[in-house]
């Protein structure tokens, strides 16, 4: 259990008792102390001890208690967390014993909240706490702790600091156009917003196409008709009997999902109901749901059988998806004779192929290769780097970068400083909602309400 706030302290001396005598010795020794004693918590420093209801001297736990004082903890509060032996009932019963001194229960996200209010870390760093917390993959938990380490808050700090320099003289200049008339040199200030600004956007936007997948992943939905192997395939990907396998068409009548680690890179994969013609109603059910299915899936692996000719059903399955990335998965290459090739349509679509025998494990580990390579997740991320991986982050820098480029168009063709004025506003007010110097509340409640309570 957690406190944090300026009564933490006098909570935790309520109803601690360090240990001077055993165990057993702990409820007397706790009849001669006055509530609370003349014992002193010493900052950074770790006690043994009991917990004890000061109303009845009912002893409550054997716990470690660690204090931290303002300002050097998490939330620049002072700080107290009591270390119990886990029961369910030893902890709700030290929960309700503090909720009765005077503590409250926290919402969801309130300590790293607070943290954030108090100045200690800043909005990026504030969100990168949760993606800590989600971590999928270790990919991702280096990411978010990069993203911790505070790179992203300082490239955005650094372009914002010179866009509020550009309107600071914007502003001079507007207001006192005789005495300043020359500190504004259009063509200086073009290339201070290139510099300074303009390219360290275009890279952290850059930053975000490429390290997102990382955070985000991907979803993959494997497609075709009954029986050409999609289940097998989801079985050989995720090494168990995830799917039903039979000869029957139509076994797999619901989406079956499972989540991979591919090179540190989430992905959902979906292994949906065979696509073909049917008047069986619940199959009608399957079909539909896949069909919704590939089309909010980044990824599809679109299988058919190598040893056969194309089905017209191959067809129409194709027509269905050819909007969609498409890698050509051609299963049961066990079956194929000597020397002979599968050949695919000249004006089908797609992003790359492979041959593979899912029924014996035979091209799965290139199949996940060029999964990988569609996914973006070729070139090593450099962590050293400010890593952008949220997309409120992206739509923000997208929005100061468009301002910037007005600003500069508006420099070049000498309109009124006045619109400078108004462009450069936004561009600084979009960076302040990244990091939070601007943000409303209603925004802050939405990010932390994705926190768990206790964090």
């Amino acid at each position: 259990m957690k406190m944090s706030g300026k009564d933490a302290f006098t909570i935790a001396r309520d109803v601690f008792r360090p240990s001077k005598k055993r165990a057993d010795d702990a409820q007397e020794q706790s009849r001669h102390d006055s509530v609370g004693g003349d014992f002193t918590f010493e900052t950074h420093r770790l006690y043994y001890g009991y917990v004890i209801d000061p109303k009845d001297n009912t002893l409550l736990d054997e716990v470690l208690i660690s204090a931290m004082r303002a300002p050097n903890t998490y939330t620049r509060e002072d700080v107290v967390e009591i270390n119990t032996h886990g029961g369910a009932v030893a902890m709700h019963a030290i929960l309700e014993l503090a909720l009765s001194k005077g503590a409250r229960l926290a919402e969801p996200g309130e300590f790293t909240r607070r943290a954030f209010l108090n100045g200690r870390i800043d909005l990026t760093q504030a969100e990168a706490v949760i993606d800590v917390i989600n971590a999928r993959t270790q990919k991702n938990l280096e990411l978010a702790a990069a993203q911790i380490s505070g790179k992203l808050k300082d490239r955005v700090a650094q372009s914002r600091s010179s866009l509020v320099g550009i309107l600071t003289q914007v502003e001079a200049a507007i207001d006192f156009p005789e005495d300043v008339e020359d500190l504004i040199d259009p063509e200086d200030t073009i290339t201070t917003l290139h510099r300074e600004v303009l390219v360290p956007l275009q890279g952290l936007i850059r930053n975000y196409i490429d390290a997102h997948v990382f955070r985000d992943g991907i979803s993959v939905a494997v497609v075709g008709r009954p029986n050409v192997g999609k289940s097998s395939l989801l079985n050989q990907l995720v090494k168990k009997d995830r799917a039903i396998v039979t000869d029957f068409p139509g076994t797999t009548r619901d989406i079956i999902e499972e989540t991979l680690n591919l090179q540190g890179i989430p992905v959902v994969i979906s292994d949906t109901a065979g696509l073909h013609p049917t008047e069986n109603p619940i199959e009608k059910i399957g079909i539909e749901k896949t069909l919704a299915h590939v089309n909010g899936s980044d990824l599809v692996l679109f299988m058919v059988e190598a040893h056969r000719p194309l089905d017209p059903d191959d067809h129409l399955i194709y027509e269905k998806i050819n909007s969609k990335s498409i890698i050509m998965v051609l299963n049961k290459m066990d079956l194929m004779s000597t020397g002979s090739t599968p050949t695919l349509p000249d004006d089908w679509r797609f992003e790359d192929q492979v041959h593979i025998s899912a029924l014996y494990d035979r091209g799965i580990d290139q199949l996940k290769e060029k999964i990988v390579k569609l996914a973006g997740g070729e070139t090593p991320l450099d962590l050293n780097a400010a890593i952008v991986p949220n997309l409120r982050h992206k739509l923000l820098l997208e929005t100061s970068l468009a301002a910037v480029e007005a600003v500069i168009g508006q420099l070049q063709n000498r309109t009124s400083s006045e619109l400078w004025a108004i462009h450069l506003q936004e561009a600084i007010d979009a960076l302040g909602v990244i990091s939070g110097d601007t943000v409303k509340v209603d925004v802050l409640d939405q990010i932390f309400s994705r926190f768990c309570v206790g964090k």
